[in-house]
């Protein structure tokens, strides 16, 4: 096998435990998720893990990688939307599109981010503070274009109805709490002096 087949495979299986890695986290937390189980659900021999990922630190900053580019991924899509209006409301259809998922796990990011403050180890947690920073920052430029007063503050209320409404229906195990209060949200948003 050519050195270029074995670095793609070499990626590839790399590529798998980091999307593996925040898979299993969000759905069974940090505490609860051993390397084997990881190594499991991306069909790698745990061996293999360590030869990647030294330790569950660095398994868990893959996952926020992983979700840092699926932010980055989303973001960027929306951003060819040509209004910012119609790009938070296509934010807002994506998060409802996940309401499933929302009220079986939570938001990723979210639980992720509590958790990990509750270990207190290795910084890690503002790690997962950086990912939502980046959220409210897209968030921000978004009313910031609409010409809102206190884009900060807005960005700040919208991400929150979203965490709010993810918690809740995971608490509840309700999906249809995202679908309500999507739709609030969008209201809100129609509402907004500019965006009329």
């Amino acid at each position: 096998m050519t050195d270029s087949k074995t670095r793609a495979r070499g990626a590839d299986k790399r590529r798998r435990l980091m999307a593996a890695t925040a898979r299993v986290l969000h759905q069974q937390g940090v505490e609860r998720t051993t390397i084997a189980d990881i190594a499991h659900a991306a069909e790698v021999p745990v061996g293999n893990v360590y030869y990647y990922f030294k330790t569950k630190d660095e398994l868990i900053r893959a996952a926020l990688s992983e979700h840092a580019d699926h932010l980055a991924r989303l973001t960027g899509e929306l951003d060819r939307l040509p209004d910012p209006l119609e790009r938070l409301k296509a934010l807002v259809g994506a998060w409802v599109g996940q309401r499933d998922v929302a009220a079986r796990y939570g938001c990723p990011t979210g639980t992720l981010a509590v958790e990990l403050d509750k270990r207190a180890e290795g910084g890690i947690d503002a790690e997962a503070g950086d990912l939502i920073r980046s959220l409210l920052d897209w968030v921000e430029r978004q009313f910031r274009e609409l010409g809102l007063p206190g884009p900060g503050d807005l960005a700040i209320t919208f991400v929150g109805a979203y965490q709010g409404m993810s918690l809740l229906a995971n608490a509840l195990r309700d999906p249809d709490i995202m679908t309500r209060e999507g739709d609030r949200l969008i209201r809100w948003l129609d509402s907004l002096p500019e965006s009329r």
